[in-house]
């Protein structure tokens, strides 16, 4: 097995016209992203704690981040097997962290290693 998506692909019958269709949902995804350039007036007014943590699997890396603040958390997750990376917004800080805790663990159990662990404060920027 040359690469370690051929697994996957021959697990789940993966052919070259879904691909196709993934790079052209990419593309769309990037365009649409334009419209949404400005940030929402107040969005980074509050503090954010942020936790990132670096998995290994073989000769992969994956990162899963949450990022809380007092109106809720998001949880992103960027997994080398996918195109995009996912994201998951929760309403309140315990539902979010709750779910990242679950994350992390279901990821644990499935043979990834934690290469590091990091949490950290961002804080409102200033001019």
């Amino acid at each position: 097995m040359k690469d370690h998506n051929d697994f996957f692909d021959d697990m789940i019958d993966v052919d070259d016209e879904i691909e196709r269709d993934d790079d052209a949902e990419a593309e769309e995804y990037f365009e649409e992203g334009d419209e949404f350039d400005g940030d929402e007036e107040g969005e980074d007014d509050e503090p954010a704690v942020v936790r990132t943590a670096v998995l290994k699997k073989n000769d992969m890396l994956a990162l899963i981040s949450l990022r809380t603040t007092d109106s809720g958390g998001q949880i992103v997750r960027i997994d080398p097997r996918e195109t995009m990376p996912s994201v998951q917004r929760y309403e309140s800080q315990p539902e979010a962290l709750k779910w990242f805790t679950r994350s992390l663990a279901t990821s644990r159990k499935n043979g990834w290693s934690v290469v590091t662990f990091s949490p950290f404060t961002l804080f409102p920027f200033s001019p």
